[in-house]
C-alpha cells in the first residue's frame, strides 16, 4: 500500500471492509427518509449520480427501483463489483471522482453520501464545481460533508485489517464550497455519530427544470 497517496489508502480500506460496512451501518434500511424527500425531487424517469456509490444498497437500488437511469462510481472496486451485482439496472463505474467526466446538465440529481470526506480538501471545491456542472437546471444536490474540521486515519477500520483515511472541512467551509461552485443551499442538518456527527446539504442548480 501507497502510505504517501490517501486516495489508496481509501480504495484498498473500502475494498478490505466492504462486506462488513454494509453490516456495521444497516444498508438494507439506511437512507429510508432521506432517500423518499430526494425521491419527491426528480422528475419521472430522470436521471442520477451516486457519487461515491459503495456496493449500491441502498441507494443506486432504491433510485434504480423507483424507475431513475442510475449511475454509480466509487474508487473501490470491490464495491463496484458488488454494486453490479446487486443493482444490475444501474451503471457503474471503477473510477476517482474527482477525475470524472461527465456531459454538462445530464443529472437530474447527484447523491454523495460519506464519500466527500474521503477526497483531499484542496480536491473538493473543484470537484464541487464540476457536479454543479453536471446538474441540469432545477436538479438536486445531496451530500454529506464534515460538520467539524478534521484530517486522520484509522489503523483497523471496522476491523477489517485496513487502515482508512479521512479528510473534511467544517460545516460552515462546506456550505462557502457549495454556494461558490453556483448551488444554491437549501437546507442544513446535522447527521448525529457516534461523539460527533456530520452535514447534510440539500441543494440545487438555480433555474427552472429542463
Amino acid at each position: 500500500m501507497d502510505v504517501t497517496d490517501p486516495k489508496d489508502m481509501v480504495r484498498r480500506g473500502y475494498d478490505a471492509v466492504s462486506l462488513r460496512y454494509d453490516q456495521v451501518y444497516d444498508a438494507e434500511t439506511k437512507y429510508e427518509s432521506l432517500l423518499g424527500d430526494l425521491v419527491r425531487r426528480i422528475p419521472a424517469g430522470g436521471t442520477v449520480l451516486d457519487l461515491g456509490c459503495g456496493s449500491g444498497v441502498p441507494v443506486a437500488r432504491t433510485l434504480a427501483a423507483a424507475g431513475y437511469r442510475v449511475t454509480g462510481i466509487d474508487i473501490s472496486e470491490v464495491q463496484v463489483l458488488r454494486a453490479r451485482e446487486r443493482v444490475p439496472q444501474a451503471e457503474f463505474i471503477h473510477g476517482d471522482a474527482t477525475a470524472a467526466s461527465f456531459d454538462a446538465a445530464s443529472f437530474d440529481a447527484v447523491v454523495s453520501l460519506f464519500a466527500l470526506i474521503h477526497i483531499p480538501q484542496d480536491e473538493q471545491p473543484l470537484l464541487l464545481r464540476k457536479i454543479a456542472g453536471w446538474l441540469r437546471p432545477g436538479g438536486s444536490f445531496v451530500a454529506t460533508t464534515g460538520h467539524g474540521e478534521w484530517t486522520g486515519i484509522e489503523e483497523d477500520w471496522l476491523g477489517g485489517g485496513a487502515p482508512m483515511w479521512w479528510s473534511h472541512a467544517d460545516a460552515a467551509t462546506n456550505r462557502t464550497w457549495i454556494e461558490r461552485a453556483g448551488l444554491t443551499v437549501e437546507r442544513e442538518e446535522f447527521v448525529p455519530e457516534g461523539d460527533g456527527g456530520h452535514a447534510l446539504f440539500w441543494a440545487s442548480r438555480p433555474g427552472r427544470p429542463e
